[in-house]
């Protein structure tokens, strides 16, 4: 049985070896980009993330978000699209800095991320983002808060 077992690891092991791996890197947007990290409003945010280009309105992206968050100290996100995007964004003016995610989508990639996050008050979330052509797309959603999760 251990003979077996020993196999089937090194199988294991050589297909992971063999099998190509998708090149993933990340940026330090915090780094990269700090004053979109300390702005307090989405707009400022924005334009210290991404510039001053056009915003595009797009139905391209989804967000899956709910109406009304019993508590925003976990309400549930989820971003999908078909898009060829390099950059993916939110924002949102509920809390002392807007900047709230940021993701960079390895290259050949679909988004489909499901995260949480933290609202003390009823807010607009933006999403903005980055395809590899530089287009800005953007889509928005209020999201009502009846529990503060910042302490509120």
């Amino acid at each position: 049985m251990e003979r077996r077992k020993f196999l089937s690891m090194g199988l294991a092991v050589a297909a992971a070896v063999v099998v190509p791996v998708t090149e993933l890197n990340a940026v330090n947007f915090r780094e990269s980009k700090p004053k979109a990290w300390e702005a307090e409003k989405s707009t400022d945010a924005i334009k210290a993330m991404f510039g001053d280009g056009a915003l595009v309105p797009t139905d391209k992206i989804k967000m899956v978000a709910p109406k009304l968050a019993e508590n925003g100290g976990s309400i549930p996100i989820t971003l999908t699209s078909d898009l060829d995007i390099e950059t993916i964004a939110l924002f949102q003016d509920a809390n002392p800095r807007a900047a709230t995610v940021v993701f960079s989508v390895p290259e050949g990639q679909k988004v489909d991320y499901s995260f949480r996050i933290k609202m003390r008050q009823t807010a607009v979330v933006t999403i903005i983002a980055k395809a590899k052509d530089g287009t800005l797309f953007t889509l928005a959603k209020e999201i009502d808060v009846s529990i503060g999760g910042c302490g509120g």
